[in-house]
């Protein structure tokens, strides 16, 4: 994976990068407030460089590697060719063999042109550094030769002339993975048992005339990072080593500059399935990128002060850190995270790519520019630099990826500190009309990849003018619902409302008009269910979108998930409200809080069906873009219709109805758990159907509700399908166990 290696250029920011080959794989919410602010900056600090990618030239291979300076960026890897912005792969190609020069500010090649290359096996360049002065690039890797000079995997090319120096050579035994320079000093790491034909296991030094140095820090496995202190001091090293010079630490050690004795060592600090891929420093502190093996080993970062070598913080999100790189006090990693709920983020889903966090605080920013995981292992990004061009200041990303942002692109992508392109998200609107002689007009926060605080203007009946401006912070995990009630109005009077959302430089478009006719009385169902105390009431009105709007006055909506079938009608209580439809295979619906636990809880829908694969009609999960590992509190159907309420108390705990529902009738289910002598009930239109009073215990983890579909692994008379195929109205959730005298009062109000 990677490494890296750091050189104070005068006059400049000096930041250098080299990387390595990696051996294994790699994953309370951020919140939202809506309240009056100045309008919502381009960036959102300290995040200092967007996520609109640039045109950058392509390579079709994998770049591992990549040193930068005086406008110029380096990058070595396994490739052979390169290719213009946005072209297919095989056309418009010139030859690059496992190295290239490209203009900073322009992401075009130079003519600077290097061929690596070795007589037998897959030659490759796994890192690059420049010397302090930037009139030398060290390269290292798997190599015999640089433009046909015979070298031994390590070789020093002069930047102004692009030629390899034949004043610098050195053999070294096998694979160079890392590297960094002083002025004086080129310190490597590697697979490597020998340099200059003497001993060195996996570490090393040699003077920048090539000669090798007395500094000894023999580790037992491979090296992965090198990385000079800003002193000069000592030397930061990294890779799956559990011993240097013979004493415990493992992955990762600080020695002496000098000498390679150990200076501080970190013994049961990593766990031993991760290891140490990356290493940057800034002025006050040192960071790595860890890839752990095995399920829930450390994958995160490590944040550590360098005054005492100390730990600052540490993330521990799931997905294999490969590279880190700092800018203007962010710390810019690639990985292929996907479950960072441990870190009060985004739960276990598809993988995200890039991340930025501050130096001092692990929480994750809003910078959200992505990758897929390409080719190779493949897991996206392994090389970050950044560096400075044409008074611009840039994040330049090599690896094995092959599109950035959605778009096609290979193996290089490059972002700036301006100017933000990107339009946020359109808002999802949704209308409501439960209270007399007002309107609410209710919207999904939106999503913005480079900034988290948003400012939003409603219009009213096709006005230019905004009738209301906020902001409110929210990432792609976490995208609240806002509320703003309208009481300009009067019965009877029909009304249109759209939403924009602004970052400052760019506003989205805006949200479709959404009409809705202002009422004259009070709906009783949906007035009953509030007064009860739900605190989660979705009524699926939405005509489209991801956004299920929640009516109980807390603000708890839910996400809608594969396009299911909006506006069903009739639905199940009297009114204008109406149902949803859920396909039976991938459409439902989850909420967007994660949720502690409840001691105790009721859940109330009302749902119609004729499946006959039963399915789950609504649940507590731990994820939200796939299925749940830990799931209970739930109501769902068995093949022959007949309904399941279940909790996990020692144990699968259900009752079970007696008669079946699948008749293609609406009926109103309602499934609650108090203490002992209480326990759980299921109630089907208005009456107790099965219940079990011993039963007074669920899963203390936290979790989303979910509606339409989750995993039902383990439970009892499972049904064919773990989706619900039909339709769904009036989901309510409430902290309380609600009385049978409730529940009959809820289903008598089904009619008005």
């Amino acid at each position: 994976m990677m490494n890296g290696s750091t050189g104070q250029r005068s006059g400049g920011r000096g930041r250098v990068r080299a990387a390595s080959l990696a051996l294994g794989l790699l994953a309370g919410a951020l919140t939202a407030t809506a309240v009056g602010a100045p309008p919502a900056a381009a960036l959102t600090p300290p995040v200092a460089i967007t996520a609109d990618d640039l045109t950058t030239w392509q390579t079709n291979g994998i770049v591992w590697s990549m040193a930068a300076g005086d406008g110029v960026v380096y990058a070595g890897g396994t490739f052979s060719t390169l290719r213009p912005p946005a072209a297919a792969p095989g056309s418009d190609e010139q030859p690059a063999v496992n190295f290239a020069a490209f203009d900073t500010a322009t992401g075009a090649p130079t003519d600077c042109s290097l061929s690596f290359t070795v007589s037998s096996g897959t030659a490759t360049v796994r890192a690059l550094a420049l010397s302090p002065d930037g009139g030398t690039l060290y390269a290292g890797g798997r190599f015999g030769a640089v433009n046909g000079i015979g070298v031994s995997n390590i070789a020093a090319i002069d930047t102004d002339t692009c030629t390899p120096r034949n004043d610098f050579k050195i053999s070294v035994s096998a694979t160079v993975r890392a590297l960094a320079v002083t002025d004086d000093t080129v310190y490597l790491g590697g697979d490597f048992t020998s340099v200059g034909g003497q001993t060195r296991n996996s570490f090393a030094a040699v003077t920048t005339g090539a000669s090798l140095l007395p500094f000894t820090a023999d580790a037992d496995e491979v090296a992965r990072a090198v990385e000079v202190t800003p002193d000069g001091r000592h030397v930061l090293l990294g890779g799956d080593f559990f011993r240097i010079n013979g004493t415990t630490t493992h992955a990762l050690a600080v020695v002496d500059a000098t000498t390679g004795q150990l200076v501080k060592s970190y013994p049961g600090f990593i766990h031993n399935n991760s290891t140490v891929q990356d290493i940057t420093t800034d002025a006050t502190g040192f960071y790595t990128g860890n890839e752990g093996t095995g399920g829930g080993v450390f994958d995160g970062r490590i944040a550590l002060n360098l005054s005492d070598f100390e730990q600052r913080w540490r993330d521990t999100c799931l997905g294999a850190t490969q590279a880190v790189a700092v800018h203007s006090g962010v710390l810019y990693s690639g990985s292929h995270a996907h479950d960072c709920a441990s870190m009060g983020a985004f739960p276990d889903q598809p993988r995200k790519h890039l991340l930025a966090q501050s130096v001092s605080d692990p929480k994750l920013l809003p910078w959200f520019p992505d990758t897929n995981d390409g080719i190779g292992e493949p897991v996206g990004p392994r090389v970050l630099t950044t560096v400075s061009g044409g008074g611009r200041d840039y994040l330049w990303v090599g690896g094995e990826f092959t599109t950035v942002n959605g778009k096609r692109q290979q193996g290089l992508t490059r972002f700036a500190d301006g100017p933000d392109t990107g339009e946020p998200w359109v808002p999802n609107v949704s209308l409501s009309t439960l209270t007399p002689g007002r309107i609410e007009v209710n919207w999904q926060t939106s999503f913005d990849t480079d900034d988290g605080e948003l400012t939003y203007r409603i219009y009213k009946d096709g006005s230019s003018t905004p009738v209301h401006t906020t902001t409110a912070y929210s990432v792609f995990w976490d995208r609240p619902q806002l509320t703003w009630t309208d009481t300009d109005v009067a019965p009877g009077e029909t009304h249109s409302y759209r939403i924009t959302a602004s970052d400052g430089p760019n506003t989205s478009a805006k949200s479709p008009a959404q009409s809705a006719t202002v009422a004259s009385s009070t709906e009783a169902y949906p007035a009953r269910v509030r007064s009860d105390g739900a605190s989660l009431y979705w009524r699926y009105d939405e005509g489209a979108s991801t956004f299920a709007h929640d009516s109980s006055g807390n603000l708890n909506n839910g996400f809608l998930r594969g396009g299911p079938a909006y506006r069903q009608t009739p639905a199940a209580v009297a009114g204008p409200s109406t149902a949803i439809g859920f396909n039976g295979s991938d459409e439902y619906a989850f909420s967007n809080r994660l949720h502690a636990a409840p001691s105790r809880f009721s859940v109330e829908t009302w749902i119609r069906t004729t499946t006959t694969r039963g399915g789950k009609i609504i649940g507590f999960g731990n994820h939200t873009q796939q299925n749940s590992t830990r799931h209970d509190k739930h109501v769902y159907m068995r093949n022959d219709g007949r309904l399941v309420f279940g909790v996990q108390s020692g144990g699968a705990r259900t009752v079970t109805t007696s008669g079946a529902y699948n008749d293609g009738q609406w009926h109103h289910v309602v499934a609650t758990q108090g203490p002992l002598g209480q326990g759980m009930t299921l109630y089907v239109d208005g009456q107790a159907r099965a219940s079990n009073i011993l039963v007074s215990g669920s899963d203390n983890q936290p979790g989303y509700w979910r509606v339409g579909g989750d995993n039902l692994s383990g439970w009892p008379t499972r049904p064919a399908s773990n989706f619900f195929e039909g339709q769904i109205d009036e989901t309510a959730v409430y902290p309380t166990t609600l009385s049978a005298s409730q529940v009959s009062a809820h289903y008598a109000l089904r009619n008005g």
